[in-house]
């Protein structure tokens, strides 16, 4: 598949990812704490719960998600740059850590939830606005009881790697119904 084709189904994924999130009321937050972590994805993909506003202020969107698996997409603007006129590296931090703690978050029963204790990133490439779209691609290494830890990258829709990232999750009870 070319690059061209890559980009052009990368931008046919998320439109259609677009066109079912909601315009949700995001108090409705208060019921994640009722779901497994499956559970408020599909929501979210459903339109029933409103995905993370960072994903609007930053560009990115999430594509899919699967048992101990995430994808976001993102798209680098000039708005992300640093003073030396590349996007910077907080846009890289946050697109992964939307991916591996989501990709953590998949494998949650109800009445859990977790937060990041460390995550670890290598920026390896530069990236600008000359590169429409990347991915975020997290997966899980080990979910324990009340450790997990996961990996990600960031490639382009050439397969080349703009950075990768690595994560320590703390999960804990969740107070169901506040």
């Amino acid at each position: 598949m070319t690059v061209d084709q890559v980009i052009d189904r990368w931008r046919a994924d998320e439109a259609m990812v677009r066109a079912r999130l909601g315009a949700v009321d995001t108090e409705s937050h208060l019921d994640i704490a009722n779901r497994t972590g499956m559970e408020v994805f599909e929501a979210i993909f459903a339109g029933e719960l409103p995905p993370a506003p960072i994903g609007e202020t930053l560009d990115f969107v999430p594509i899919h998600m699967a048992p101990g698996e995430a994808v976001f997409q993102g798209s680098p603007k000039r708005r992300h740059y640093n003073p030396l006129g590349t996007v910077h590296g907080g846009w890289f931090a946050t697109l992964l850590d939307s991916a591996v703690g989501c990709a953590i978050h998949t494998t949650l029963p109800a009445g859990k939830a977790f937060t990041t204790l460390e995550l670890k990133v290598n920026m390896v490439r530069a990236l600008n606005d000359g590169v429409p779209l990347v991915r975020a691609e997290g997966k899980i290494i080990h979910a324990g009881r009340q450790v997990a830890t996961a990996e990600g990258r960031i490639v382009g829709p050439d397969g080349k790697l703009y950075a990768h990232a690595t994560t320590t999750c703390l999960i804990f009870d969740q107070r169901i119904g506040k």
